[in-house]
């Protein structure tokens, strides 16, 4: 459910379920073929959820893009959500978070081998980038399962551990932004921010929660959190070991986790939230060196996210954090059934890239 109080969720309910119709509609009309979903002869794999944020898609995107790029030239295509272009962009060195977004310019500072597109028009995206001298073999489509105009031969959908979308609303009465029943139209459902020790018992009764059809097989992933990675020379003179003050700020969905583990490692933390994709001003740069300053401690150090950090590549506010210990907390995931699910996706690709 959503954050408001449980009458409120209630009085919302109505403004749901005239959704729910609309919605309901527009997928009939793809399935009657009404609208039409172009298919490609790539393969392509579309990660996405029907919930507006929170599942951990980005980690997921990028365990697909270390699987693959190794054996086959892959392109990310994104709509590259808080940009402020429109159209077609191929990723490049001069390129920022305005520009293309923040998941892609994130996508692009860590994989240089990876091709990065974004385009609200997916099917442009990929039609352009095979006139390329050397066009991609596949295409992860990041953050599209709700965008049927773009036919993906694998969909893998996301759904949080602590937020099934079974047990879940459409908005504003929830968090959804897509019906429950469109989740058939998945061939991988994947249950994301789990326990890392998730005993059998526990992953069946999850598993009877989402009644997945005959077709989709489950599986479930829990975050990993990597050592602090230092982003200027100040970081790199100081001992994690010794720090005694950390200031947290980040703008992404579900910051708590993150907290938590902080809060783990390090004596004191304070915390600055942004809302999620929020572009840096000056303004906000400022605030946070003034708390930073604040902070007691020798040993102070400034973590954000690497979605955060993108969103500074190339703006002109990053230099103001010379001066002070820049870190990013970089995450991964940890897929229960690992080798089971990287077969699933490497005899996806094969075959499909076999018949192209």
């Amino acid at each position: 459910m959503s954050n408001f109080d449980p009458i409120m969720n209630i009085l919302l309910l109505p403004i749901s379920f005239l959704y729910h119709i609309i919605l309901k509609i527009r997928h009939k009309l793809y399935d009657w073929h009404l609208l039409k979903s172009k298919k490609f002869d790539q393969p392509v794999i579309c990660v996405g959820n029907l919930a507006l944020g929170g599942t951990g898609k980005t980690p997921h995107v990028e365990y697909l893009i270390k699987l693959l790029s190794e054996q086959y030239r892959v392109c990310v295509v994104s709509r590259g959500y808080g940009r402020k272009t429109k159209g077609f962009q191929l990723a490049l060195e001069n390129n920022s978070a305005e520009t293309i977004g923040d998941e892609p310019m994130q996508y692009f500072n860590k994989y240089k081998d990876v091709l990065v597109a974004v385009d609200e028009n997916r099917n442009r995206a990929i039609e352009l980038m095979d006139t390329m001298d050397r066009p991609p073999e596949l295409y992860l489509l990041d953050d599209a399962y709700q965008h049927r105009s773009t036919q993906a031969g694998l969909n893998i959908l996301l759904t949080a551990y602590s937020k099934l979308y079974s047990e879940d609303f459409l908005v504003p009465a929830g968090t959804l932004r897509d019906i429950r029943s469109a989740a058939k139209r998945a061939e991988i459902i994947m249950v994301s921010k789990s326990p890392k020790e998730l005993d059998a018992e526990n992953q069946a009764e999850v598993i009877a929660k989402l009644k997945p059809l005959p077709h989709q097989k489950v599986f479930f992933s829990s975050l990993e959190y990597e050592p602090l990675e230092p982003m200027n020379d100040a970081a790199s003179t100081i001992s994690l070991e010794e720090a005694d003050g950390i200031l947290l700020f980040c703008g992404i969905a579900n910051p708590k986790p993150l907290e938590e583990k902080l809060s783990s490692q390090f004596k004191h933390l304070e915390t600055i939230t942004f809302r999620d994709h929020h572009t840096y001003s000056e303004k906000d740069i400022k605030a946070v060196l003034k708390k930073y300053h604040e902070l007691s401690g020798n040993q102070k150090i400034i973590v954000s996210t690497e979605k955060d950090f993108a969103r500074l590549t190339n703006s002109p506010y990053l230099c103001q954090f010379e001066s002070v210990p820049l870190f990013v907390a970089p995450i991964s995931i940890n897929i229960h059934q690992k080798e089971k699910f990287n077969k699933e996706i490497l005899d996806y690709v094969r075959k499909d890239h076999q018949h192209s």
